[in-house]
């Protein structure tokens, strides 16, 4: 076959490829909804980190996708109405992030698929039948919180030795604070503390009072349960430990960028690339129910040493040598 002849025939060829073979993510206009239980203002970068993995996969923002996003700001009672509004906008698919937020767009449509970021326990939330086959309209990332409560208490009392009353901090109406209260519990009886007194905090509001009752109930620390609240409040969470002198271990880096003592626990920027991912995958034709809820790639221990000295608190090497990160 002569030169010009060839090109001309791979020319042919390549027009005939069926869409999937290529090297693009196709001309579709996707529409991507996007729910989240927290605050805009603290949860977009982690949306943006989303969004900067879809444009790494070759999606081009603006024409395919294009994203809708609602935030409740932590008012969980908002979920189901803001759920609605995204299905009216008709997405292709949904991202939702933290467990209230997936319940309230499990309960709205059953044919969407949706994408799960910073679920606790999706199983017993019901949002999939089991983690290796989700079997539904939801398959995402796990942040399996209970499983890392009883070790950030570990870690708080190897901070704060005297502590002999640890406090919780937490949602009581979130759906993951029964199972970390009881994980934190089995923690503190092993530990030989008291887990107490438990604080509810729905709002900025509480914080006060919450703070005020721990420290008069002799609390030496307290933990900060995850719920939308414990990145949405970080700032005015972080301000109330620091007026009150209470050490506080909390489940997000970015608590402690905003000021707090010490946190353990996943990255949520690297499950928001998971589920980029994972949403690739669904855009190209692969159904939730068949793609398994995956675990978190990455964990961090995050401490504020200028937080620590304003607390008088002596950090021990042992647990600064184990730190992915100490801000000075």
């Amino acid at each position: 076959m002569r030169r010009r002849e060839l090109i001309a025939f791979i020319g042919i060829a390549a027009a005939a490829w069926p869409p999937a073979t290529r090297a693009d993510t196709g001309s579709k206009s996707w529409r991507i909804g996007y729910l989240d239980g927290g605050a805009e203002a603290a949860r977009r970068p982690l949306f943006d980190r989303f969004r900067q993995r879809m444009r790494e996969l070759g999606y081009v923002e603006g024409t395919r996708p294009v994203y809708e996003a609602r935030y409740a700001g932590g008012s969980l009672e908002r979920l189901p109405q803001l759920a609605r509004e995204l299905l009216g906008l008709k997405p292709d698919a949904l991202l939702v992030a933290t467990t209230p937020a997936n319940i309230a767009a499990k309960a709205a449509t059953s044919s969407i698929p949706i994408v799960m970021i910073a679920g606790a326990d999706p199983v017993a939330a019901g949002l999939v039948e089991s983690l290796a086959r989700p079997g539904g309209n939801v398959t995402g990332v796990t942040n399996i919180v209970t499983d890392l409560t009883g070790k950030r208490l570990e870690l708080i009392k190897g901070l704060v030795p005297t502590a002999m009353r640890i406090a919780a901090l937490l949602n009581p109406d979130d759906p993951n604070a029964k199972p970390q209260l009881s994980s934190a519990s089995a923690a503190a009886q092993q530990l030989g503390v008291e887990l107490s007194p438990v604080l509810e905090i729905r709002s900025a509001q509480d914080l006060g009072r919450s703070f005020d009752r721990a420290v008069e109930a002799g609390a030496g620390a307290a933990i900060r349960m995850v719920d939308p609240g414990s990145m949405s409040l970080a700032k005015e969470t972080a301000d109330a430990a620091a007026a009150h002198r209470l050490p506080v271990i909390y489940p997000w880096r970015e608590n402690v960028e905003a000021g707090g003592l010490v946190a353990y626990g996943t990255s949520l920027g690297s499950q928001y690339a998971q589920a980029a991912d994972l949403m690739d995958k669904i855009l190209k034709g692969a159904k939730p129910a068949n793609l398994p809820i995956e675990q978190p790639t990455k964990f961090e221990l995050v401490i504020n040493m200028k937080t620590a000295k304003a607390l008088g608190l002596t950090v021990p090497p042992l647990l600064l040598a184990q730190a992915d990160e100490v801000i000075e």
